[in-house]
């Protein structure tokens, strides 16, 4: 039975940062994505917060270049699902869907996933007309009508991308004022193909195998506005960004969490020795590409010195 020093579940920068120093400090480690690199930041049509970007940066040019960076230090990669744990014993268990792995330390890092709007019609026709990927949608809306539910940084930033396909862009928000970075609400109250539905919730997408109508309500008001999609292009897109889910299920009950977040301490260690969490998936103030970054460092580093002075006897 193969037992690695650490094994690291999620390739976001989180976990691309714990290879990268797991890698440096010649552990033997284990990183396993059930999907491609880069998690949410992947969807990131454009990054300017993350200290040495490159001009017009994006999320899978930065992913794109971490992957390459933790390639150089040769741990071993993998693709599987993790289903379910067991953190009980001194070697920590995995269970993929066909294969167990084992290990010393964990360090869990596996984000989180883009919160549904909420409401009627939505599921029926996401990929219809409704997204959670501006950059991986934005094109089929070339001079197209487009919605944006949200507020926040991502919301704003992804609409003003969205700029650039449709004819006008309109940001859908239940509060009367933006929660965004004041630069990045400054940029959308100049652009003129941004329009805003204060107070405003999507109540019903409707469509008969495309979004072709949405009921949208006021929430100081009650009133209830039906935007039906323009004769001529017959639909539109609604794009939500209202935040994000964590991908935690099969670590219910055997760690501690809070609303489905895993709380650590500032080394990143959760309530079970050995066991490790970083980036989006972990109780935190600030979710971004440098702080998920500095958590992987983090906990790849405690994890060396876990097996250093505990787990390695």
């Amino acid at each position: 039975m193969k037992v690695y020093d650490v094994v690291i579940v999620g390739g976001g920068p989180a976990g691309l940062s714990a290879g990268l120093y797991a890698g440096r400090a010649r552990l033997n480690a284990l990183l396993i994505e059930k999907d491609k690199d880069g998690g949410q930041i992947v969807i990131t049509s454009e990054i300017e917060n993350y200290p040495g970007c490159l001009p017009e940066e994006s999320g899978s040019t930065l992913v794109e270049r971490m992957s390459k960076q933790v390639e150089k230090f040769g741990i071993e990669r993998t693709s599987d699902c993790i289903e379910s744990v067991d953190f009980s014993g001194d070697i920590k268990v995995l269970k993929g869907k066909g294969k167990e792995y084992h290990t010393k330390t964990v360090i869990i890092a596996t984000g989180a996933y883009p919160k549904p709007i909420g409401c009627p019609g939505e599921k029926e026709l996401i990929g219809k007309g409704v997204s959670y990927c501006a950059t991986c949608d934005g094109n089929f809306f070339e001079d197209f009508e487009i919605f944006v539910v949200g507020g926040g940084d991502t919301a704003v930033e992804e609409a003003l991308y969205l700029t650039k396909f449709g004819r006008k862009v309109t940001i859908i928000h239940r509060r009367d004022e933006l929660r965004a970075a004041k630069s990045i609400q400054e940029k959308a109250f100049k652009n003129p193909k941004v329009d805003f539905m204060w107070d405003s919730v999507v109540k019903e997408i409707k469509g008969d195998g495309m979004v072709q109508s949405m009921s949208v309500e006021n929430v100081k008001t009650g009133e209830v506005t039906e935007i039906v999609a323009d004769e001529e292009d017959g639909t539109f897109g609604i794009f939500g960004f209202i935040g994000y889910l964590p991908q935690s299920k099969c670590f219910e009950g055997s760690l501690d969490m809070e609303y489905g977040y895993i709380r650590t301490n500032e080394n990143m260690e959760t309530n079970v020795p050995g066991v490790f969490a970083a980036g989006d998936i972990r109780i935190k103030s600030l979710r971004q590409v440098v702080t998920a970054c500095a958590d992987g460092a983090i906990a790849a580093v405690m994890a060396e010195k876990y097996i250093e002075n505990e787990g390695g006897n």
